[in-house]
Order: structure tokens, then C-alpha cells, then sequence
């Protein structure tokens, strides 16, 4: 009577390709835990932060791509999720830098 067959087969654990994202991650961090401690804060502050800016998106690229799974999504999901994000962002620095302008003109 049933018209579909159900399929039993089991998928295969994807353990190596976490423990890729595992090694990719470890480096990074490492990379960041160098930058923080291995260069001078006075000096270097802005390199510094410009690194773990750049750093933090990568990870965030790795972990919402393999633990969303949307390295295996379409383009068009991908974009519909990406945007939003990247105008919110946008907002937020413009209000930051008119706020801190307006901030000024008062005082």
C-alpha cells in the first residue's frame, strides 16, 4: 500500500571534515593569541585591532559554514542572510560616527 521506500542507510560521521574546521580554528587562534601578546599595544594598536577584526569574520566564515551548513547552501540563501547582516553593520558604524560627530557639536 505504501507508494515510497524508506531508505535505512546510515550516514557516514563527517569527523574529518570537523576536525579539519578544528585545525583551521586552533590555527587561527593561536595566530590571534601571537598577535595579542607578541606585539607592542602602544605601538602596533590599530594593526592589532585590524587583525582580530579580519581573524574574528574568518572564524565566524568557518563555524556558520560547516555547523549552519551553509557552505553547501545556494548562492541566493547564502546572500539573503549575508546582506541583512552586512546592513545592520552598516547602521551601526553610521550611528556610531554621527553620534560621536553630534557628541562634538555640543560640546
Amino acid at each position: 500500500m505504501e507508494s515510497h521506500s524508506i531508505n535505512n542507510e546510515r550516514q557516514k560521521p563527517q569527523t574529518k571534515a570537523l576536525w579539519k574546521v578544528f585545525w583551521i580554528l586552533l590555527v587561527i587562534t593561536a595566530f590571534e593569541f601571537a598577535v595579542a601578546f607578541g606585539l607592542d599595544a602602544d605601538t602596533f594598536k590599530w594593526t592589532k585591532i585590524l587583525i582580530f577584526i579580519i581573524m574574528t569574520i574568518v572564524k565566524a566564515y568557518y563555524i556558520v559554514g560547516t555547523f549552519m551548513h551553509l557552505k553547501d547552501e545556494v548562492k541566493t540563501m547564502i546572500w539573503s542572510i549575508i546582506l541583512p547582516a552586512l546592513f545592520v553593520v552598516w547602521l551601526l558604524v553610521a550611528l556610531i560616527i554621527e553620534g560621536g560627530y553630534i557628541g562634538l557639536v555640543r560640546n
